[in-house]
């Protein structure tokens, strides 16, 4: 099996956190959703051999754009690639999107998954990320998807925001569990160059994010969603039986996906190659056929890239196919592990390697520790 992500490079507005790429500008946008429909036809021949059991609309905000284009992206979609009949097809979405009448023509185009961009259910907290819907946007969205039967539901929250105190951050995760929301994305706020957030901290208009208040809310929400059934099943991923998402697993279980659209990437286990993050740019260089960039997987980036995506999910890195990569590889991932084993941040079990979750706020640490650095092979 494989995935497809879909990337709508739109944007109502730029929250002052994002460092995606997207446009506030609808100008061309009828061009982009055809260079994604003529970069199907391209890539289409490549991937025959592979059935798709997940598509993913991402951006940006694919809920911005209209119905008839994801309609037609989806027909394409179907026509070029063997998709699996009980397909997940995720849409992510901001909340003042989700009216009744566009949520059921989403139901209806065959989206069975949505991921709602809340990030907050504080007004206060959504003013300071610029975000363009507000608190009761934020809780109407889910009602309504709620109400037209949409059961398969996962938001985004985001911990860690300056003056979100820890009895704030509860009343979100109360929210959740409220609503009966099935699985939830939360991300500790980071602090991108190049961004508004990072300049307001510069200037001083917002106060540093701190890792200490970070930390102790990602101990709140892991301990309270765990409390009430939830699987912790990737850092900062966690779903009830039946709800964990498929596309974002096959990420991390080195599962191959294709990306379409400009700045989306793609990884077939040979070859990573990742489009154009520049609209103008890559309409312009698809009929050249030079609207990416391709590198080729060595076996030392293989190497990392199991630690890098294993490392940070419930399922570990499997010892086996680090075996495959060669002697050298496992004797120097035994080298290197065995401190943090001794110290019980890492431990063995069924042959795979996996971080202990008192460890996972501070995981990307040992990662790069046990990234082999020697030249390629």
């Amino acid at each position: 099996m494989a995935g497809i992500y879909i990337h709508i490079p739109f944007c109502k507005q730029a929250c002052s956190y994002c460092d995606f790429h997207f446009s506030t500008s609808l100008k061309y946008k009828d061009d982009i959703i055809n260079g994604i429909l003529q970069e199907i036809e391209i890539r289409s021949p490549k991937w025959q051999d592979l059935s798709f059991d997940t598509i993913y609309f991402g951006g940006g905000t694919p809920s911005i754009v209209d119905v008839s284009d994801l309609e037609k992206i989806l027909q394409k979609l179907h026509q070029k690639f063997k998709i699996d009949s009980q397909a997940e097809i995720t849409l992510e979405g901001n909340p003042d999107d989700f009216t009744a009448k566009k949520t059921k023509i989403f139901q209806q185009l065959g989206v069975n998954r949505l991921s709602i961009g809340i990030q907050s259910f504080h007004q206060e907290d959504l003013t300071k990320l610029n975000r363009s819907h507000n608190a009761l946007q934020a809780e109407r969205a889910i009602k309504t998807a709620q109400d037209i039967g949409f059961s398969n539901i996962t938001i985004d929250l985001i911990y860690g925001i300056p003056g979100l105190t820890d009895d704030k951050w509860e009343q979100n995760i109360q929210k959740v569990l409220q609503f009966k929301i099935p699985h939830i994305s939360a991300y500790a706020l980071t602090v991108e160059k190049k961004t508004a957030l990072a300049h307001q901290i510069i200037e001083g208009i917002m106060p540093p994010v701190s890792q200490t208040q970070s930390a102790t809310q990602f101990e709140i929400l892991r301990e309270t969603l765990i409390r009430n059934n939830f699987l912790h099943y990737e850092i900062s991923n966690f779903g009830k039986a039946n709800y964990i998402s498929k596309h974002n697993s096959n990420y991390w279980k080195n599962v191959p996906y294709i990306g379409l659209g400009p700045g989306a990437h793609s990884y077939d286990g040979t070859y990573r190659r990742w489009n154009i993050a520049n609209n103008i740019k890559y309409l312009r260089n698809l009929n050249k056929n030079t609207f990416y960039e391709q590198e080729t997987l060595y076996k030392k980036d293989i190497y990392n890239e199991l630690l890098m995506t294993g490392l940070r999910t419930i399922w570990g890195v499997d010892l086996n196919k680090i075996a495959l990569l060669g002697t050298e590889y496992t004797q120097y991932l035994q080298m290197q592990t065995q401190k943090y084993i001794q110290e019980n941040k890492l431990y063995i079990a069924d042959n795979h390697l996996i971080a202990n979750y008192k460890d996972w706020f501070m995981i990307e640490g040992i990662i790069s520790d046990l990234f082999w650095v020697q030249k390629c092979d």
